[in-house]
């Protein structure tokens, strides 16, 4: 199964994230297929940047976002386009 998921980046007690794409065997900083964006929460406001397209494909191809990816996604409101799309398969 493959996850978008943060993988820490950052030096100590200054914590930044790159938003990945990678194997759910892989440890957290491990490994990943494909990095979509990056989260600072230390900025105010917190800094997200995810490429939008690339969120969608792997969506679509079946990826899990992990919770927390999950709301930064909700706030850029990348899964309210992916929400329409995914219903459109049922009849």
């Amino acid at each position: 199964m493959v996850k978008i998921r943060l993988r820490r980046m950052g030096r100590k007690n200054r914590p930044s994230y790159r938003v990945v794409v990678s194997d759910i065997r892989s440890p957290r900083d491990g490994r990943f297929v494909e990095s979509i964006g990056h989260y600072d929460p230390l900025t105010e406001p917190a800094t997200v940047v995810i490429d939008e397209e690339k969120a969608l494909k792997w969506l679509r191809a079946g990826a899990q976002p992990t919770d927390t990816v999950r709301s930064l996604l909700g706030k850029l409101g990348i899964m309210d386009k992916f929400k329409p799309a995914s219903g459109q398969n049922q009849p």
